[in-house]
C-alpha cells in the first residue's frame, strides 16, 4: 500500500477490524519509511450498490458524496476526521445492510439513516443536515425542527 504522506511502498498492518459482517476489512497501517499512520479498507467487489434518487433515477453509491454531506454538518463541530471517517462507515455498512437484497437504498432512506446518526452524536449538525435534506421552505419550518430536537431532550424554550 502507498503511503499517503510520503509515497513509500513499505508498510506494516497494526490492526484488522472487519466490518458489515464480514463483506469488508479495515486495516491501520504505519508506514515504515516516515511512520505515518493512514487507514485502508478491502471489499468484496460485487454489483455495485446504487442509490435511487428521488425522480427515481438511480445512481451509483458514492461514499464521497456521503462523506462531504456528514462533514459539512460537522463543520467546525469537536469532531476529527477518524471520527468522522469512522461515522461514513458505520451509515455505509447500515446502508449496504439495509438494501442488501436488492444492492440499493433510496435516497430518502439513506438520508434517514444520516439524520440518525447524527441526531445521536451531535444536535447542531443534525440540525444543519436537516436543513438542507428536508428542503425547509420558511423559517417557522426551521424553527419547528428546532423546537422539536429542544423537546425531545427535555428542553424549555
Amino acid at each position: 500500500m502507498r503511503c499517503p504522506h510520503c509515497g513509500s511502498l513499505e508498510d506494516k498492518v497494526i490492526e484488522s477490524r472487519t466490518l458489515a459482517n464480514g463483506d469488508s476489512i479495515r486495516r491501520r497501517r504505519e508506514c515504515i519509511e516516515c511512520g505515518y499512520r493512514f487507514t485502508s479498507y478491502e471489499r468484496i467487489e460485487e454489483k455495485q450498490f446504487m442509490v435511487i434518487k428521488r425522480d427515481g433515477r438511480r445512481q451509483p453509491f458514492d461514499r464521497k458524496k456521503l462523506e462531504h454531506g456528514i462533514e459539512r454538518a460537522l463543520e467546525k463541530r469537536p469532531f476529527s476526521t477518524m471520527m468522522i471517517d469512522n461515522i461514513v462507515s458505520e451509515i455505509e455498512d447500515e446502508a449496504a445492510m439495509s438494501g442488501k437484497a436488492a444492492h440499493e437504498i433510496s435516497s430518502q432512506a439513506l438520508g434517514e439513516l444520516v439524520l440518525a446518526r447524527l441526531y445521536d452524536i451531535d444536535k447542531v449538525a443534525y440540525i444543519r443536515f436537516a436543513s438542507v435534506y428536508r428542503h425547509f421552505e420558511n423559517l417557522a419550518e426551521f424553527i419547528s425542527e428546532v423546537n422539536k430536537v429542544g423537546e425531545m431532550n427535555g428542553n424549555e424554550h
